[in-house]
């Protein structure tokens, strides 16, 4: 498939998405949100999922200019056309994916591009990152399932204070709340990203999966659900071939060599 918004590269079992619009700092108009749900769509062979963004931004957001005054568009109903139809279902594909994935923050996360770079399993930042949630200044409210995300990863208290304040929360600051996974040097971001990656993509693919449904799981279920959950995914996954490699390699004291089987 050819993307216009997006690139979509792969690297043996690693898929990576770069958001394409650098001259906007990778603003997404509806059309970027489809390209993404595609690619995730079309996972194919693999086994992880990098994001990150062309330039000097992750994502700034929802493109107005796009789509018109912000505004008008509330009042006329359009954002809610577009959240329903584009970008909600963009970040429930990245939230649902059947493998990891890792979000490289090169920049603004705003809106919901913030959404998107909290939507990932594993989200490194840059130093000079930061995540926003600026609806407050125009009279909006945040969107793309940012409530949801912000407020199980930092408590109702910060989520708040980001919602309701629209502050700028550089990379560093995330890490220290548990906003995202690391924050690292510009200059080592995307090797960082990149080797996270590609030690997800050579896992055991199916026993990941199960982790993550598992996580989402025990956000709003409860402890029996988690029971059940666990004994039928440790069920599924000590069928696998890459348990059998697994229990071989430690009996080995090697290596295991994993093939997503």
């Amino acid at each position: 498939m050819s993307y216009e918004t997006i690139k979509v590269d792969r690297d043996g079992p690693l898929m990576t998405i770069t958001l394409n619009r650098p001259d906007r700092l990778n603003a997404m108009p509806p059309a970027m949100a489809d390209e993404i749900g595609a690619a995730f769509y079309d996972l194919g062979d693999a086994r992880a999922v990098l994001i990150t963004g062309e330039g000097k931004g992750f994502c700034s957001g929802a493109d107005l200019a796009a789509r018109g005054e912000a505004s008008a568009l509330a009042l006329k109903g359009g954002s809610h056309r577009a959240l329903q139809n584009h970008y909600n279902p963009a970040i429930n594909q990245v939230l649902r994916a059947p493998v990891p994935v890792v979000c490289a923050v090169n920049g603004p996360a705003a809106g919901v591009g913030c959404s998107l770079a909290l939507a990932g399993d594993f989200t490194l930042a840059g130093k000079s990152a930061y995540f926003l949630q600026a609806f407050v200044n125009i009279g909006l409210v945040p969107d793309g399932g940012s409530t949801w995300l912000l407020t199980r990863a930092i408590g109702r208290a910060r989520a708040t204070r980001m919602m309701m304040l629209g502050e700028k929360i550089g990379a560093e600051q995330a890490e220290e709340w548990g906003l995202i996974y690391k924050a690292c040097d510009d200059e080592t971001l995307l090797d960082e990203a990149r080797a996270l990656a590609t030690k997800l993509a050579n896992g055991p693919t199916l026993a990941l999966k199960t982790m993550k449904q598992n996580i989402a799981l025990a956000a709003d279920g409860s402890l029996q659900q988690v029971f059940v959950a666990e004994a039928e995914g440790q069920r599924i996954a000590g069928a696998s071939d890459d348990a059998k490699e697994g229990g071989m390699a430690f009996l080995q004291k090697r290596k295991a060599e994993f093939k997503g089987r």
